[in-house]
């Protein structure tokens, strides 16, 4: 099982930037998948979520409004796009795999993760 996060970089307040992560063949294409994010020094909290079909979405309020998860079932690929990134959504993105067909919010309910990708937003 393997999730390649990918996009991270150095993005300006208030611009725009999109993350995705791909998954080998047939990992997680019945399960919910979802962002997470740990900043230094701060616990890794969830930040979106996707279910198996992309038919439901779920955000924290942090990001809700701005930010949109997505995926291509074809390209076995999740988005997050970033809008109106804020200098707090600085932080490591990780993407992982649910045990479910949905993204439910706690972190011990996903098996597989990837190796995340650093997001910094200057202010």
């Amino acid at each position: 099982v393997q999730l390649q996060a990918s996009g991270g970089g150095l993005v300006q307040a208030g611009g725009s930037l999109r993350l995705s992560c791909a998954t080998s063949k047939r990992t997680g294409s019945n399960n919910g998948m979802a962002w997470f994010r740990q900043a230094p020094g701060k616990e890794r909290e969830f930040v979106a979520g996707v279910s198996w079909n992309g038919a439901s979405t779920t955000y924290s309020d942090s990001v809700k409004g701005r930010f949109t998860i997505s995926r291509d079932r074809a390209k076995n690929t999740v988005y997050l796009q970033m809008g109106s990134p804020k200098f707090e959504d600085t932080a490591v993105y990780y993407c992982a795999v649910s045990r479910t067909s949905y993204s439910p919010t706690a972190s011990d309910q996903y098996n597989y993760w990837g190796q995340g990708t650093l997001v910094t937003v200057s202010s």
